[in-house]
């Protein structure tokens, strides 16, 4: 089975969360075994950490919580075989570019989806950062603008 791993900033707010889901669950009907970082880190691990009393404790679990994170997160990029990248919002996401980027690097084709219709490219040729955008265009994939085109694009693309 061909892996994606979902790049997005969707799991921070309740208000995107349902979305986060819908996409999940699209991507799986297609075929495809889901890797979403939001399910992949317990946010028990952030809670405790941040509970603790004392600064330099705190301090100190946190990092470890966010290197861990950051590790895990690395190894399921290693491990997919493609990316979907969620480029909502006024500007792409920092963590969801830094995925983008480091896929790229490891030679993992990646389409991006931008729902979005703010404009927020570079110039008006661009849909978002033209170095995010070069990343994606350049991986192999495309930046889509509608969920129904990301659908048929990844069910056309397992095939392949």
């Amino acid at each position: 089975m061909i892996n994606i791993y979902i790049a997005s900033p969707l799991g921070f707010t309740e208000s995107t969360r349902s979305f986060m889901d819908t996409l999940e669950d699209m991507i799986a009907s297609c075929g495809y075994t889901v890797h979403n970082p939001w399910r992949m880190t317990d946010p028990e691990l952030f809670r405790l950490a941040a509970a603790i009393q004392d600064t330099s404790q705190r301090w100190q679990a946190l990092r470890q919580a966010n290197s861990q994170t950051a590790a895990t997160n690395e190894q399921a990029i290693r491990d997919c075989d493609r990316v979907v990248a969620v480029l909502d919002g006024p500007d792409v996401d920092s963590g969801t570019a830094s995925e983008i980027g480091f896929a790229y690097a490891v030679g993992k084709r990646i389409y991006g989806y931008r729902g979005d219709s703010r404009l927020t490219g570079d110039n008006e040729a661009a849909v978002v950062n033209l170095q995010v955008e070069y990343w994606i265009e350049n991986s192999g994939g495309c930046i889509l603008r509608d969920l129904d085109s990301l659908q048929r694009l990844l069910g056309k693309a397992i095939k392949e």
